[in-house]
């Protein structure tokens, strides 16, 4: 794991020292096992090492090959390494002894700008040929990994965070008023849809699934990876595709506990996180080593008030993992004196951006930092798992069936359901119908979320028109199925955001967080599977409570009644800081600068109505929604205005 960063003149001027000074200084925050530099000429690539699997170790990065004339800088850790090393022919004495970027390198010799499609695990990397004359790079299909750069008058500059470039005297710290207009009116967690854009205006970015060449004067960018979800697998048995999916999910979960530290986890009452550490501590129990993992649980003091069919404590069926997976320690944490309020400037100091995920900044925060105490180098997640290992949601596949009148297995499945869920006939066959037949919705039953940019900045940035160009409905008037959702997760390049916080976490704590769920076999398998391995029998999430029978217990992998409900005791915390938190709000419902921004009339009518009156429930509102985002971007305007 690593920070890396470069500059390369294509006019073949020099590279200032004063740069390279520069740009690596800005990475010195963060903890370094090694930091080394490449220079010759017109190019420097850099590299502040944080060392995290054993063959990390001593590594020299950048390295510089002699007989092939390719020096390499890498954020990387590579899971195919014994594919890989069939393929390309690595003998078994030499493979322990081979780091990651020594064989993105070799695969780079092979495949030349293909390389990449080879590739499975997180990274970004950046590979000057020296006899082509070529900068090559590339980033993970998924983002996992962040890849920055910033191109003009022949000067090429890449970096993985934004700090090293904005240290060039010849980049600016403009903002983007576009991606400032995306982040105000999308109203799901991702910032934008431009996925080549950042905050910044002279700042671009490596999107996901993408390479980059910098050769010739020019800079092409290509996307390497595209899902297909049309093609099926077709076996002859459900025990056939649960062996198939435990032995695709073993190995990604095993490939990422790679580390010469601690292993940890991320762990809920749930099945997508529960799946992870019980493959997780198999494994690791073969190692002699155990898993640690990392809960959050609301305060003591905390009175949940969501429907029965949340549960904002988890405690009781983590636990009952924990006990029935076995070779866990676990923690429990509260973080008692931590609220998003007091979060926001050290979210913005690391991630170097606004953020919407305000509900669970404490918590994610706290565990990175606890995990980081306990010396964990990987902390697994399963954060991907809603669309791809536990896929599957009844109604959705209810409504379909409908949709294509194939009423006797309908009916022979929702009979199923309503014995399983212990619910009402009436209730689940209006359900039913409504995602089958979108138009007899009306428009009380259409959520739509309240757009609170300023509507002159709306016009100017052209905004409404490019998110629906992009694909994106955020009018709430286009009802889709789950499995239209789904699609489009992997269609489109800007829900894959997580690479971001992911890659400036990591790097603040030193430990690489990684989520097997969101492996690239993991979801080439879930995506070949008939709709039927993902609901059948009234079962919903099927295929993954099939497959953890005997890794999982049943209190956790056949509950059907509950569901997790996470950061909903934020007003609870905030509490004691009411006051502040209204000051902060009245200040921004004044600024200038955000009034250019924000419709203030919107703003203000959210203030009122929660204001005076702090509600358990407001937690979720959509008052608190908007106001919390607004004054997240209104410190982050403050922030780069003062360090002007």
């Amino acid at each position: 794991m690593s920070a890396i960063a470069g500059i390369y003149h294509q006019n073949h001027e020099p590279v200032s020292r004063e740069h390279i000074h520069a740009m690596m200084g800005s990475f010195e925050q963060f903890p370094a096992d090694d930091v080394r530099v490449y220079k010759k000429d017109h190019i420097f690539l850099g590299c502040h090492a944080q060392w995290i699997t054993p063959e990390s170790i001593g590594e020299v990065l950048p390295f510089y090959d002699n007989e092939r004339k390719l020096v390499i800088t890498a954020d990387a850790i590579i899971d195919n390494r014994q594919e890989l090393f069939n393929i390309l022919g690595v003998g078994p004495a030499l493979r322990k002894g081979i780091s990651d970027s020594e064989l993105i390198l070799l695969a780079y010799e092979k495949w030349d700008e293909e390389c990449p499609k080879q590739l499975i695990g997180d990274f970004s990397f950046m590979i000057w040929d020296e006899r082509k004359e070529k900068l090559f790079g590339a980033r993970d299909f998924a983002g996992s990994r962040t890849l920055y750069y910033h191109t003009s008058n022949q000067r090429f500059a890449f970096a993985t965070t934004i700090k090293p470039l904005l240290s060039l005297p010849f980049i600016s710290r403009r903002i983007n008023k576009e991606w400032i207009a995306e982040f105000l009116v999308i109203p799901d967690m991702f910032n934008t849809v431009d996925v080549h854009s950042t905050v910044y205006s002279n700042v671009m970015q490596v999107p996901p699934s993408h390479s980059i060449v910098i050769q010739s004067g020019k800079t092409k960018l290509t996307r390497y990876t595209k899902f297909d979800s049309r093609k099926k697998l077709k076996l002859n048995s459900n025990f056939e595709y649960e062996e198939a999916f435990r032995d695709i999910f073993q190995r990604a979960v095993s490939d990422r506990l790679r580390t010469f530290k601690k292993v940890g986890s991320q762990l809920s009452g749930g099945l997508d996180s529960g799946s992870v550490v019980s493959f997780a501590s198999r494994e690791l129990n073969k190692q002699k080593k155990q898993l640690h993992t990392f809960s959050y649980i609301p305060q003591e003091d905390f009175i949940d008030w969501t429907p029965k069919s949340r549960i904002a404590n988890e405690r009781p069926f983590i636990q009952s993992t924990v006990k029935f997976v076995g070779n866990i320690q676990d923690s429990y944490l509260n973080f008692r004196n931590s609220t998003p309020l007091k979060e926001i400037n050290q979210w913005l100091d690391i991630l170097e951006m606004p953020y919407k995920f305000f509900n669970n900044s404490y918590w994610l925060r706290g565990i990175y930092e606890e995990a980081s105490t306990q010396g964990v180098g990987v902390l697994l997640n399963g954060a991907r798992g809603n669309w791809t290992i536990s896929y599957g949601t009844a109604i959705d596949y209810y409504s379909r069936l409908l949709k294509k009148m194939q009423l006797i297995k309908f009916y022979k499945e929702i009979n199923k359901y309503y014995l399983i869920k212990n619910t009402g006939r009436k209730r689940v066959i209006q359900q039913v119908s409504r995602m089958a037949f979108p138009l007899v919705l009306s428009p009380k039953d259409k959520y739509i979320f309240p757009q609170f940019i300023n509507k002159d900045f709306a016009k100017k940035t052209n905004v409404y028109q490019k998110v629906r160009e992009n694909g994106l409905d955020i009018t709430g008037s286009n009802i889709s199925t789950l499995r239209e959702a789904r699609n489009r997760q992997f269609q489109y390049l800007y829900y894959w955001g997580n690479g971001t916080s992911a890659t400036k976490m990591s790097l603040h704590y030193s430990l690489w967080n990684r989520d097997p769920t969101n492996d690239l076999r993991v979801i080439e398998y879930c995506l070949s599977l008939p709709d039927s391995q993902f609901v059948q029998h009234g079962v919903d999430r099927s295929l993954i409570r099939r497959a953890t029978e005997n890794y999982l217990p049943n209190k956790v992998r056949l509950n059907h009644k509950y569901r997790g409900a996470q950061g909903v005791d934020i007003i609870h915390r905030m509490r004691d800081e009411w006051d502040l938190f209204r000051s902060e709000v009245e200040e921004l419902l004044n600024d200038q600068i955000m009034s250019d921004l924000v419709d203030q009339e919107v703003l203000f009518r959210a203030y009122l109505r929660i204001k005076d009156n702090p509600l358990p429930e407001h937690a979720l509102d959509d008052d608190l929604k908007i106001l919390m985002r607004s004054l997240i971007l209104f410190k982050f305007i403050n922030k780069i205005v003062e360090r002007r």
